[in-house]
């Protein structure tokens, strides 16, 4: 059964908006992220969904668990970033249209932490906004068939991927399958639903946008809720992506400082392949020309770059 959306002129624009974005990004930006950014960007997203929960670790505490080293904080919250940084490395190993999966995503996610985890709730659940009632999930046991039901739609739906992981989104939230944890699966399966679509969605970190609108996001869903549709959350979502992807876009080279535009520049440019000062500032098309010479000055210095000729003849290989 296909759960109940309308397609708005603000669906339909924001639709046309992100597909737009995602063409230039994949053209001029991260189709060939750099290490750094992935990295950056998976800390954002792990730090974002798990502060919508509560959790406490700062983005610097983020990545030094990320390398393996120990921080001071409490032991539940480090114990969310673990868990959280576990499944996010193991992203494309889940298939997005498999409910086995999702139980399996959950049992990783929720390690230590609940002890039904991998495991649909068997009691009532209610989410509450201060001191009043703001939603009654459905009772327990229709939630595998509800949960079947979903899957049913992901699976054989023609609706395009972007809708698709919106409606998933809002429909697994009301639904809240789990006794703990519903947030940042919720938001962790539309990541790998979008990735199926592209795989660029991997590295952007749309719950950061969530987290900063965050009374936004519950509105969202309670104008969904109310409405017995989940196309607010739907238009909700789309805006949220459709930021997130405009932010990327907007990078300026100039915040970059020489190492990691250096960094960035090795990683995505052809090795095999010579280049000059303005092959340079066509990736960095904000920086100056004397910025692009000390950067390239560095980089042969560090013996990152070797040079051959000079002034207009000037070339450039990775070494």
């Amino acid at each position: 059964m296909k759960p109940p959306y309308e397609i708005t002129p603000d669906i339909l624009k924001m639709v046309s908006s992100v597909s737009e974005c995602v063409g230039q990004i994949n053209a001029k930006f991260l189709d060939k992220p750099s290490p750094q950014l992935r990295k950056k960007n998976r800390i954002k997203t792990i730090h974002a969904s798990l502060s919508i929960e509560g959790n406490t670790l700062t983005e610097d505490q983020i990545s030094t668990v990320m390398e393996s080293n120990r921080v001071v904080g409490p032991v539940k919250d480090v114990r969310e970033v673990l868990n959280a940084i576990q499944v996010y490395d193991q992203l494309g190993t889940f298939d997005p249209t498999s409910l086995k999966s999702l139980l399996k995503a959950h049992k990783s996610l929720m390690d230590g932490l609940v002890m039904d985890n991998g495991s649909f709730r068997k009691q009532g659940v209610g989410i509450m906004a201060g001191d009043r009632m703001a939603h009654m999930a459905p009772p327990a046991k229709n939630v595998p068939h509800l949960m079947n039901d979903l899957f049913a739609y992901l699976q054989s739906s023609e609706e395009i991927g972007l809708i698709k992981s919106c409606v998933f989104h809002y429909e697994f939230e009301f639904i809240h399958p789990f006794s703990d944890g519903n947030g940042r699966m919720g938001r962790l399966w539309q990541t790998l639903i979008l990735m199926k679509a592209q795989p660029l969605f991997e590295f952007i970190p749309f719950e950061n946008m969530i987290h900063r609108t965050q009374s936004e996001y519950y509105r969202a869903l309670a104008q969904s809720d109310k409405a017995g549709h989940s196309t607010a959350f739907i238009e909700y979502m789309l805006h949220v992506i459709h930021e997130t992807l405009r932010d990327m876009l907007h990078f300026k080279a100039k915040t970059m400082g020489t190492e990691e535009r250096l960094a960035y520049f090795a990683e995505t440019w052809d090795h095999a392949l010579p280049f000059s000062r303005k092959a340079y500032m066509s990736v960095f098309q904000t920086i100056s020309t004397a910025t692009a010479s000390r950067d390239l000055k560095q980089g042969v210095d560090s013996g990152l770059f070797s040079k051959t000729g000079d002034k207009t003849n000037t070339a450039y290989n990775i070494t």
